[in-house]
């Protein structure tokens, strides 16, 4: 049975990651400080540490304490305007706690690791749909420190034969149908959830910016199930290698090195969302329209047919409903 790592497997896509991966019946175990991630996200049976990943002699004990075969790496800060009043904050979680995980894993012989990536890494791109060879030009620090550790991925895989999946998500949505798990970020920045508090509590929702030139004036946005996102892991895990080479060290000169954005393929305006959280919560709640923030671009759309054509990666809740109506649900369960 493949052995994984999870960092910040207690969190929101983690969790997914690791609820997918148990039952494929993988050999899993977090890493989660908990600073983020929820214990109560843990599966029965499956070994947290809580393990801060800045502490490169925690993180060392980690994988001293048990064998690796692969990692899959979602630890990390994300709010991406905070990351321009705090970048201490992000460079310090995101890069230098990233290479205590590496080092960890070079150490240790573990070579397969699979990246929580992010279309921040983009900026604001010039064509729309975004390929995977669009250029790389972050407009905020937390886009800049996802690529950093693209990077030193890279480096690694040139020097000690790493073999690495980047997965580039853009907005990641919704909730595992058999609940229990679900987005719940303290401060919460993501649009559906905020949308979906504001109908809960029948409060005002802040709408940012409705003259970008767009079909409705407001942000269109790429979303993607969490689930599918999930699958996509499992996919990327498979690619490299799993079965008869799985744990095995690569050479340098044979080592993998794939990137691959994820996303719906068809984006969604702001008021569309809004529209679609009032339909399926069938709640009415006042929405407060705001200038523009800063750095939004007006439309970012994946082009993940990469996955889809290398992984065979194929979604199962592609329309914006089925992203609303599972993230309603863990809502108000809460």
């Amino acid at each position: 049975m493949p052995r994984v790592l999870v960092t910040g497997g207690a969190g929101y896509i983690g969790s997914h990651c690791v609820r997918a991966l148990v039952k494929a019946e993988y050999d899993v175990s977090i890493l989660d400080d908990l600073s983020n991630g929820h214990e109560e996200f843990v599966p029965k049976g499956v070994k947290l540490f809580k393990v801060d990943i800045c502490n490169p002699v925690d993180v060392d004990a980690v994988f001293s304490e048990k064998q690796f075969d692969a990692v899959m790496h979602f630890a990390g800060r994300l709010e991406a305007e905070l990351s321009m009043e705090k970048p201490e904050e992000f460079f310090y979680v995101n890069c230098v706690g990233g290479f205590n995980l590496l080092e960890a894993m070079r150490r240790h012989g573990v070579k397969k690791i699979i990246f929580s990536s992010s279309a921040a890494v983009y900026g604001e791109p010039k064509e729309i749909p975004i390929k995977e060879n669009a250029e790389l030009k972050p407009i905020n620090n937390y886009g800049t420190t996802k690529l950093i550790f693209e990077q030193m991925l890279e480096m690694y895989r040139k020097s000690y034969g790493f073999s690495y999946v980047a997965l580039r998500y853009f907005n990641a949505a919704g909730a595992d149908p058999e609940g229990g798990i679900g987005e719940a970020h303290n401060p919460e920045t993501h649009l559906i959830p905020n949308i979906l508090k504001a109908a809960k509590e029948s409060s005002e929702f802040h709408l940012f910016g409705t003259d970008y030139p767009t079909k409705d004036g407001t942000c269109v946005r790429d979303y993607i199930h969490v689930c599918d996102l999930a699958d996509a892991h499992l996919l990327a895990l498979k690619y490299l290698g799993d079965g008869g080479s799985f744990g095995k060290e690569t050479g340098a000169s044979g080592a993998v090195a794939e990137i691959f954005n994820l996303g719906n393929g068809a984006g969604y305006s702001n008021r569309e969302v809004i529209d679609a959280v009032k339909r399926v919560t069938n709640k009415n709640f006042s929405v407060i329209e705001k200038p523009r923030r800063e750095g939004d671009p007006p439309v970012l759309i994946a082009d993940s047919s990469k996955a889809a054509r290398i992984l065979d990666w194929k979604q199962k809740f592609s329309k914006i409903e089925q992203m609303v109506e599972t993230a309603w649900r863990f809502e108000t369960s809460k």
